[in-house]
């Protein structure tokens, strides 16, 4: 049975294998002439304690704008490398815990029906104390979900 994916959603955070995971969904998306979503979710929890306890507007204006100039990069990178359309890529930025945001409201929203997700970057002990995202995601998605662990050459 053949699988044709129309709407990938590959989160992205910077890192070496979230940046696998899409340079991995760009070459899905052209072959399967699908759209793809790249979103970056922003955990604000993770800055309790600075500032007071709080956020302040400047703050979280520089988060969002930081995070939308490396997904404009991205887009870009995609379509001068890849060939694909301005108009199969969207990019996204949003505000909450990334596990869920990721693998159930983003695409209950967007109607994705494939996940590319980069295996996790972190070691045993941050795995235990926080939990791994792309654990999450695999177990509690609410579409098929691939781990991406190589880069376009599988290595």
């Amino acid at each position: 049975m053949e699988q044709e994916y129309k709407k990938i959603l590959v989160p992205v955070d910077g890192s070496k294998e979230s940046e696998m995971a899409f340079n991995k969904a760009v070459n899905v998306t052209k072959l399967n002439k699908s759209h793809l979503d790249v979103l970056t979710v922003l955990d604000t929890k993770q800055f309790i304690g600075l500032h007071g306890g709080m956020l302040n507007g400047d703050v979280i204006y520089q988060l969002s704008e930081d995070a939308q100039k490396y997904l404009v990069e991205l887009k870009e990178r995609a379509v001068k490398e890849s060939g694909i359309s301005e108009n199969d890529i969207d990019i996204h930025v949003r505000f909450g815990e990334p596990k869920t945001v990721i693998s159930d409201e983003f695409v209950t929203e967007y109607g994705n029906d494939l996940i590319m997700i980069g295996s996790t970057g972190m070691n045993a002990v941050a795995r235990l104390l926080v939990g791994s995202v792309s654990e999450y995601v695999t177990r509690n998605a609410k579409t098929d979900v691939m781990i991406v662990r190589t880069d376009n050459d599988n290595k």
